[in-house]
């Protein structure tokens, strides 16, 4: 009889001792939820897709609950990832998805400029270039009628046969003598009353007939305006255009 009761004690004693081991190692186990939360914040920290994000870190028993605001649902995704830290049970997200209709509504207004750009380009580049064409055509009839001028009245001073159709030199329509500094007065007048020339620096020098354009224009058609002006001009064989475009200098 004393030998059962002794063994109900010890067995009795084993039960009292076991549950009493069992919670010390559950408590040892167990994380303080201001460790987890100082865990969590420091991960969110060292992020670098959130960093600029606002995120709020509260954890009661072991779960840990997200609040604040991110800017992208990836960005979402990522700190709850980041947030199961060792001693986490569970993790609540309720991060607010921040400006992504602002975003979309952005990506659209960058195609849309984007498509405006290229649109006025095409149409910038389409109009230069039948300028160009016109000039060319222009310029080529100009010529053209000019050389048939200037051979015609070659003939005609060979003809003659006198000391003035010698010369280069024949009478303007107001009775001047065309030379070369004729030519180059009346290629500076024209130059001034050109508004394709606006802002031009030009220098005309005439030897012998042959004018020669020095300096800066404005736009590529000031150049080839300045030498159609000067090609056209009478008593002129010849242009050289060496006009660079830039600014004034």
């Amino acid at each position: 009889m004393m030998v059962r009761n002794w063994i109900a004690a010890c067995a009795l004693g084993v039960l009292t001792v076991a549950p009493a081991a069992s919670a010390q190692t559950h408590s040892a186990a167990k994380v303080d939820d201001s460790a987890i939360k100082s865990r969590v914040e420091a991960k969110l920290k060292s992020a670098d897709s959130l960093k600029n994000d606002h995120i709020v870190v509260s954890v009661d028993n072991g779960v840990v609950t997200l609040s604040g605001t991110v800017h992208s649902e990836a960005q979402s995704l990522r700190a709850r990832e980041l947030a199961k830290v060792e001693g986490v049970t569970n993790v609540e997200n309720k991060l607010d998805v921040d400006s992504a209709s602002a975003d979309a509504a952005k990506g659209t207004a960058t195609k849309t400029k984007d498509a405006t750009v290229k649109g006025a380009e095409k149409t910038k580049d389409a109009t230069v270039k039948g300028a160009e064409k016109t000039k060319d055509a222009t310029v080529k009839g100009a010529e053209k009628t000019k050389d048939a001028t200037v051979h015609g009245a070659e003939k005609t001073k060979g003809t003659a046969g006198t000391a003035g159709s010698k010369t280069k030199d024949v009478a303007s329509d107001t009775g001047e003598a065309i030379n070369d500094a004729w030519i180059t007065t009346k290629i500076n007048t024209e130059f001034v009353n050109e508004d394709t020339l606006k802002g031009s620096d030009i220098n005309v020098d005439t030897n012998n007939h042959v004018v020669t354009l020095k300096g800066t224009v404005a736009t590529p058609a000031g150049k080839a305006r300045a030498e159609e002006i000067a090609k056209t001009t009478k008593g002129v064989v010849r242009v050289i255009n060496t006009l660079t475009v830039g600014p004034k200098k």
